[in-house]
């Protein structure tokens, strides 16, 4: 990942002095609220991307809820999407991701520091426990993050196949759904380039609970997946790719 070590040369100075504070949190999440350890990320995503020549290009902020306790439902394009959407929102959030994330440097940090949960999608019960434990956090004013594929599309600026059973810790918290469209945000990582690139984050109208509540997961999976693709079609262009 050439871009990742450019990122790295580029903040050389402040690399060991952010990198021993993101363990330390990592391994103290406790010690510290929501609302600092996000902001303390946010500090190091900015600087990762001016590191990195990424510029995001966020949208539609308006449309993040006024209260805490909604879900964030994005296209999965690439191993970047978090960092992507960390910087375009204002509003903590954390996430939940395949364990297999786990294991890679940095995100394997940043994700302890949000307090992520790492589903097991060979293991029904674990991913079933998962959902249970979003759910009451949701609940109680958490917001989360779910890719509703699964897993990356592998096809640039076309969504895959959203998942019914992603959107249930939704339905069971009965929150706000939040789509967000990504464009080129599998550029940063996924491609071996160090060009400049601009990553569209696109906030759109949530979903809320009375309007879904009557629909099945399969449903309220298939409309999203539409109202993101929809947003991908018209403003992919104004990238330049």
């Amino acid at each position: 990942m050439k871009r990742i070590l450019m990122m790295v040369l580029r903040n050389l100075y402040i690399v060991p002095y952010g990198w021993i504070r993101l363990c330390y949190r990592a391994a103290h999440v406790d010690k510290y609220t929501e609302e600092d350890m996000y902001a303390f990320l946010q500090w190091i995503d900015l600087r990762a991307n001016r590191g990195g020549n990424v510029h995001i290009d966020a949208h539609g902020q308006e449309n993040i809820p006024d209260r805490d306790g909604f879900m964030f439902f994005p296209n999965h394009q690439g191993l970047y999407d978090v960092l992507a959407i960390i910087e375009a929102s204002p509003r903590p959030f954390s996430v939940v991701a395949k364990k297999e994330v786990a294991k890679i440097p940095f995100l394997k940090q940043v994700f302890a520091c949000m307090k992520a949960y790492m589903i097991d999608r060979d293991d029904i019960r674990q991913s079933m426990q998962v959902i249970i434990n979003v759910a009451k956090e949701v609940k109680k004013g958490r917001n989360y993050l779910i890719f509703a594929e699964g897993t990356r599309s592998k096809a640039g600026n076309r969504a895959g196949g959203f998942k019914g059973g992603s959107f249930k810790a939704a339905t069971k918290a009965q929150c706000p759904i939040v789509p967000v469209a990504l464009i080129d945000s599998f550029r940063p990582f996924d491609t071996n380039t160090i060009k400049p690139v601009t990553v569209q984050v696109h906030f759109l109208k949530p979903l809320q609970y009375e309007e879904y509540k009557e629909m099945k997961t399969t449903e309220i999976a298939s409309l999203v997946q539409k109202r993101i693709q929809a947003v991908i079609d018209e403003n992919a262009d104004r990238s330049g790719h």
